[in-house]
């Protein structure tokens, strides 16, 4: 009789949908269809559980898989966290969550469900992402790798040699989009407003799209004639028009994006100073093969290349790789299942 194949379980829980992926043992990936259902934080903590656990026994089902196969699971979760496997207070999900010790409930629930205690990891869903796409950048080979994902925040990841992310005492290793940014090197430009309550002018507020408002605002100011100029449209839906307007020529839009690679690129630069990465991954809605084209991508990459080399040291102008991301929204499933295979070969 054949012995039944070990997995690892990876669950990604975003504020509105939960996803969940797996590998196998040999660190590759089960399915490229992720298991989706709503996260339904309005229905407290307990509903999340429940949730989380049906998403895993959808995904074994899905691939003809048993909880017996399950060696281990990782969770990836947005912080801010009070210590290991607890909440702190979160801009997307109920006050009431505040204090919640997920990883004790989750593991409590696995191991009901399994008949047995199975190993669970937790960490932020940027560092797993980070994960997966190191593994799938540098192959085989022994590199570090940063990934940083602008979508509407800065999505920020560190993954050392050994594919495992630099997570900090807290959980919160890595929040690098609330830096501050270089404002000198940006033309002058004042301090944005960002969530997180800083006054100091976060990169995220000006490579993402919280910040785009008060780009938008700054930059009519340049193209005084521009239609948005006059538009009695909702500022929302002012900035979520302006990718599909650069992709056609828009010279106001083609300068906002452009203006966001040059923040982007000397963060890169400014990283590669404290942690000398071998890869820089972006990823992000800005270099979606299904949303963009070839050459938006190429533009806003080289964007972030030329802003960041000047500042590079003469050996990482040689060695440095800024490429695209490539699994879109796998990576943090999948990166949740890397970082819990990794801890069992670890254990």
């Amino acid at each position: 009789m054949s012995v039944p194949r070990g997995v690892f379980i990876g669950t990604d829980s975003g504020a509105t949908t939960s996803k969940t992926g797996g590998v196998w043992a040999d660190g590759s990936t089960i399915s490229t269809h992720l298991r989706q259902s709503a996260t339904n934080s309005q229905a407290g903590t307990q509903a999340v559980v429940r949730g989380w656990i049906e998403g895993v026994e959808g995904f074994l089902g899905d691939n003809g898989l048993s909880w017996d196969q399950v060696l281990g699971v990782g969770l990836a979760i947005p912080g801010p966290y009070k210590s290991y496997g607890v909440l702190d207070r979160s801009a997307n999900l109920p006050l009431s969550f505040e204090g919640w010790d997920f990883h004790r409930d989750y593991g409590a629930a696995l191991a009901e469900k399994a008949a047995r205690p199975i190993p669970l990891v937790v960490g932020n869903d940027g560092n797993y992402g980070g994960v997966a796409e190191a593994q799938r950048v540098r192959g085989d080979r022994k590199a570090s790798v940063l990934m940083l994902a602008p979508g509407s925040g800065l999505g920020c990841a560190y993954v050392d040699a050994n594919g495992l992310p630099l997570d900090g005492d807290t959980l919160a290793g890595m929040e690098a989009g609330h830096m501050p940014s270089p404002l000198q090197l940006l033309g002058g430009v004042r301090p944005y407003r960002c969530g997180c309550g800083r006054d100091w002018g976060c990169v995220e507020a000006y490579t993402t799209i919280s910040g785009l408002p008060q780009l938008l605002e700054d930059m009519l100011a340049k193209h005084p004639g521009h239609e948005l100029a006059s538009s009695t449209a909702p500022i929302k839906e002012k900035v979520l028009s302006l990718r599909s307007r650069a992709q056609k020529g828009d010279a106001l839009a083609l300068d906002i994006f452009d203006f966001q690679a040059r923040a982007l690129g000397l963060h890169v630069a400014n990283l590669a100073m404290a942690l000398d990465p071998e890869f820089v991954v972006i990823g992000g809605g800005l270099i979606d093969p299904e949303s963009t084209t070839p050459e938006f991508r190429e533009r806003y990459l080289g964007g972030i290349r030329s802003a960041a080399l000047p500042y590079l040291f003469p050996a990482q102008r040689e060695k440095l790789k800024i490429v695209a991301a490539s699994l879109g929204e796998l990576s943090q499933a999948i990166g949740a299942a890397l970082v819990a295979l990794y801890s069992a070969r670890a254990r």
